[in-house]
């Protein structure tokens, strides 16, 4: 993630979110999924939990990622990663 564009991204209040929440997402076909927002979390980019984010689940889940924490000027980068964990409510 960079600041290089000057503008918020897509993502920008993904931190917002909170368990509970609603994530509809519009397929290509035009069906809507409807995802409940089980998990937040803020972790280093040196910690991120690659199992949890892209291993295998038993069932529809949504993994939403961005930037986060404190921006590190010399690198031109955040020091974390938001991840948002949502399960499939209903398609």
């Amino acid at each position: 993630c960079s600041s290089d564009l000057h503008q918020a991204g897509i993502f920008y209040k993904l931190h917002e979110l909170t368990v509970g929440d609603d994530v509809d997402v519009t397929r290509s076909d035009g069906v809507v999924l409807h995802f409940t927002v089980t998990k937040t979390s803020e972790v280093s980019k040196d910690n991120f939990p690659t199992d949890a984010v892209y291993g295998p689940t038993s069932d529809p889940e949504l993994r939403l990622i961005t930037c986060g924490g404190t921006f590190d000027p010399s690198k031109h980068s955040y020091e974390d990663n938001i991840v948002v964990y949502a399960t499939l409510a209903s398609g």
